[in-house]
């Protein structure tokens, strides 16, 4: 009823306040019933209806702007800036995104998907707007979980001296609300943030600064004031780095919400407006089970199970149970995650060796150096994390681990194409960023199998190791191909002549497919598993060189700096002139959708990769 009433930006202001509540649930209902034919991230939208409601009823779009940390929590945000048909799209190839996109709508301000970048975004784009001498308001959204994040506090840690306003919403879902010392924060942030107090208190520290001694007057009395407010402001860390902080508040209490919001404009600097909210909140499932409705497939709304069982085990769950096993027959063996270990396949280890497992909280950086340290120690550290999650490390896997070559295993899920999160999630430049690294080997499994002979190898292996892996179901084929893993060694699978296909990992199954296919087109096709693509086998791509007339390298990984590159220019070093194909994702980023629409709107699926190898083969001389 009223959720009809909402098609463009503004229109909730229109809304009488007395049926806010109404449409809060209306915009619950239609995120569960949505959600659960699509899939996406639920939770943490169930969570954000009141708080999202607020923003727009004091902002005004898309003059204002909001900036929302990872973006999983926009939902809300779309639907009340006339995105509600989007929905039956959301996160296929063509539709909706699941995250804020510029490109989408102009109230999307920024890009975002990863974790913690939020408050940089915005004090940069506040600093922009003070340059230019506007007045719009800048408000960022970052949950306590992103807050963990090193860059929210390097931003926080600016933001304290910027002489500019920015509205930094803190969605803590995790804390509970204290009535004593909210009732008498609330009271604080009354009168600290009215007009008269904002005036005397700028007055006052104008005038102390003009007279002798002056500034020493106002630091005695700033410390004074710090003393007071320590016992009764649950915020002092934010305003000893220089942020106003109001809160905490029920951000399930829209008028609550509405007048903080208000206070915190009237504000010339930083403020910080401590949000309190229950995850889930409205769908009993998704508040019990807040980590299985993060990311949620479809699922049925009365049981809130999945309506898609899993018949087979997928790469992550084999991992789990390599890892099970390892801590059991290694002591040394450690468990080292980035917030994700439901993702990474960690909860089983967690509960088994739990003095072995840590939870670094989203904080790629730091989990690669504590990494780094404990094999320092003597421990054998496996740090699981996603594929476009590791990029936000890729200094300290230079600087320290792989500098000192230290022992330190990366096992990389979601590598290659995951689909449905699109750009910001998929793992598409690994290959490429790890293999200009010295001294790191990188190796990448064709099946279940050899995933755990790579773990198994790699924890005997004396130096830095990553082993990626995609997402999805983990391929059985080629069971009887199981030659011990041996450093920088290829695997024969097939040896005839005329075209030999080197893949990579996940595209060794594509390549078993394509071979059948170029067999019956009257080619005599060989098959290498290249298992290493740093270091490269040089000795077997040499031999494959000699051998056929033509080399393709099959990789699901971007081109530039990739698997093809490394031995396109190895055989160009050599002299081999043979011909080389590069089945490689191209140089671009790849958008959300399904990853085999995605495979073929790229070239990478087993019709195209077959066109384009006999296209090549039939231009040889």
């Amino acid at each position: 009823m009223y959720l009809e009433k909402i098609n463009k930006p503004n229109d909730i202001k229109k809304i009488n306040k007395n049926h806010l509540y109404d449409l809060a649930d209306e915009i619950r209902e239609f995120l569960i019933e949505s959600i659960s034919e699509t899939g996406g991230h639920l939770g943490a939208n169930l969570g954000t209806v009141e708080l999202t409601m607020a923003l727009h009823l004091v902002l005004n779009l898309p003059e204002d702007k909001i900036i929302w940390d990872v973006g999983h929590q926009s939902y809300t945000h779309k639907i009340l800036t006339g995105r509600k048909d989007g929905f039956s799209s959301l996160r296929k190839y063509g539709g909706m995104a699941g995250f804020p996109k510029t490109c989408e709508s102009d109230c999307d301000a920024f890009n975002t998907g990863h974790s913690s970048t939020s408050i940089s975004a915005g004090l940069g784009m506040a600093m922009a707007r003070t340059l230019k001498g506007e007045d719009n308001t800048i408000v960022t959204v970052i949950g306590d979980g992103a807050l963990t994040g090193g860059m929210a506090y390097e931003a926080l840690n600016n933001a304290g001296r910027a002489n500019t306003k920015l509205i930094v919403v803190l969605n803590d879902n995790n804390m509970s609300i204290s009535e004593n010392v909210g009732a008498v924060s609330q009271y604080l942030d009354d009168i600290r943030t009215t007009e008269k107090y904002l005036e005397l208190k700028e007055g006052v520290k104008g005038k102390l600064a003009k007279v002798p001694k002056g500034q020493d007057m106002i630091n005695r009395i700033q410390k004074a004031k710090a003393s007071l407010k320590s016992f009764v402001i649950p915020g002092m860390f934010f305003e000893e780095m220089g942020l106003t902080y109001l809160g905490p508040i029920d951000g399930h209490d829209i008028n609550a919400m509405v007048k903080a919001l208000n206070e915190a404009k009237r504000c010339k600097t930083p403020v910080i407006v401590h949000v309190i909210t229950k995850k889930g909140k409205g769908y009993l499932p998704a508040e019990r089970h807040p980590a299985r409705f993060h990311g949620a497939e479809p699922f049925d709304i009365e049981t809130g199970l999945p309506k898609n069982k899993k018949l087979s085990p997928d790469y992550t769950d084999v991992f789990s149970t390599v890892m099970c096993k390892m801590g059991e027959r290694d002591p040394l063996c450690m468990a080292v995650t980035a917030a994700m270990p439901d993702g990474t396949g960690l909860k089983r280890f967690r509960s088994m060796y739990p003095d072995r497992f840590f939870d670094v909280g989203i904080a790629e950086e730091h989990a690669v150096t504590f990494a780094a340290g404990l094999a320092m120690g003597g421990f054998k550290p496996i740090v699981c994390v996603y594929s476009s999650f590791l990029q936000r490390a890729f200094d300290q896997v230079i600087h320290d681990v792989c500098i000192q070559n230290l022992h330190v295993i990366f096992c990389i899920d979601r590598a290659g194409l995951v689909g449905s999160d699109g750009e910001t999630h998929q793992g598409i430049f690994d290959l490429s960023f790890l293999s200009t690294i010295p001294n790191m080997c990188v190796m990448a499994p064709k099946n279940k199998w050899e995933l755990s002979d790579m773990i198994k190898f790699a924890l005997k292996y004396d130096g830095p190791v990553a082993i990626r892996y995609p997402r999805g179901k983990a391929y059985d084929g080629l069971q009887e191909f199981r030659a011990p893993i041996v450093f920088a060694q290829s695997e024969w699978i097939f040896r005839e002549s005329d075209i030999c296909l080197i893949a990579v990992g996940s595209m060794v199954k594509t390549a078993v497919e394509v071979r059948e296919r170029l067999k019956a087109a009257g080619k005599n096709v060989s098959l290498l598993n290249a298992r290493f693509v740093n270091p490269l086998d040089e000795e077997l791509i040499k031999e494959a060189a000699s051998l056929h007339a033509h080399i393709v390298t099959m990789e699901e990984n971007v081109l530039s700096g990739g698997f093809s590159q490394r031995v396109g220019a190895y055989l160009m070093r050599e002299g081999l002139f043979c011909k080389h194909t590069s089945i490689a994702i191209p140089d671009t980023y790849v958008e959300h959708g399904n990853v085999e629409i995605l495979k073929k709107e790229i070239g990478l699926d087993t019709d195209s990769v077959t066109a384009k190898i006999l296209a090549d083969a039939d231009g040889l001389v």
